[in-house]
């Protein structure tokens, strides 16, 4: 089942976050609460409403709580910003993605609940939506045009067995650099150490192969 994605704010960060999620198949409920910012939007996505994300009414007849991801990205409105947070949080909403303004305010939407909180000089819109598609996949950073690396989880058949046993650079053209286990980071790896679902893999892979990993 596909994964259904919320913006809210459609200035040029969150445009970018939802036109690249649209082109790559996923659904995209986009909202802002500027009528002519949404007019213009729906030329690009074919999901646009203008609404008020601060108001409990309006996230609950969206049906905000049934979306998986919502990002936020109106930091240029801290208060509203803020109150969306929360309201997603309430609804229950899994992942939250709030885009800040600096350090100060992402200390802020980190006590509030925020699952992730992203500075947008600090990482772009269209890289944030390919993590996003790129499922399984916790970030993932472009190398070169064809090259990248990624953090993934451990997938559920992939428990119990070594990097040996896995072969994932047969069968996936991916090479592991790294694996994450709690707060350590081993780059000397055992290819007989069997993976449990807590661990995190560092890999790098081309590019054109990671939707295999999906």
């Amino acid at each position: 089942m596909k994964k259904t994605y919320a913006v809210f704010g459609l200035g040029r960060y969150g445009l970018a976050v939802a036109t690249e999620l649209t082109a790559g198949g996923a659904e995209v409920l986009a909202i802002d609460i500027d009528d002519e910012t949404v007019t213009d939007a729906a030329a690009e996505l074919p999901i646009c409403k203008c609404a008020d994300v601060t108001d409990p009414e309006v996230i609950k007849r969206l049906g905000i709580a049934n979306i998986d991801t919502v990002i936020i990205a109106i930091a240029g409105n801290l208060e509203a910003s803020v109150m969306a947070t929360i309201l997603c949080k309430e609804a229950g909403v899994k992942t939250v993605i709030t885009k800040c303004a600096n350090d100060i305010h992402r200390k802020i939407y980190e006590k509030i609940g925020a699952d992730k909180v992203i500075i947008p000089e600090k990482e772009s819109g269209k890289r944030l939506a390919k993590n996003l598609l790129s499922s399984g996949f916790i970030d993932l950073v472009e190398l070169s045009d064809n090259i990248s690396m990624a953090e993934l989880d451990v997938r559920d058949e992939w428990v119990g067995k070594s990097p040996a046993a896995l072969d994932l650079r047969k069968k996936y053209s991916i090479n592991i650099v790294a694996i994450k286990s709690a707060a350590n980071v081993d780059t000397s790896i055992d290819p007989q150490l069997p993976l449990t679902k807590e661990m995190k893999l560092i890999v790098i892979a081309d590019t054109s192969k990671l939707d295999s990993i999906k």
